[in-house]
């Protein structure tokens, strides 16, 4: 998988920018994705150590729409937790 496919975006909620306090960073990765791989990955971009990656999958909610009210689900998104050893990734806002 090419580094540009691994990582899809940073996560920017309340939650998210508390962990930042602690050195851990929520991103939305690629749900082929391994922990070595979002390690590598963010470790070639940013320039930072990362000592430990979880994942979890937040699975897709079903919502009704249109006249008919017909359901549709939302893709399922995988959440990388990443602790980094050191330096510091300028994404996320400070609090």
């Amino acid at each position: 998988m090419k580094i540009n496919e691994v990582i899809i975006a940073p996560v920017l909620t309340e939650k998210a920018t508390n962990l930042t306090k602690g050195q851990v960073y929520m991103f939305y990765v690629n749900l082929k994705a391994t922990k070595y791989q979002v390690k590598e990955t963010l470790e070639k971009i940013y320039t930072v150590k990362v000592s430990d990656v979880r994942m979890m999958v937040r699975k897709g909610k079903e919502h009704r729409v249109g006249r008919k009210m017909l359901t549709k689900k939302l893709t399922d998104r995988k959440i990388a937790f990443v602790k980094l050893k050191s330096g510091k990734i300028d994404l996320f806002p400070q609090t």
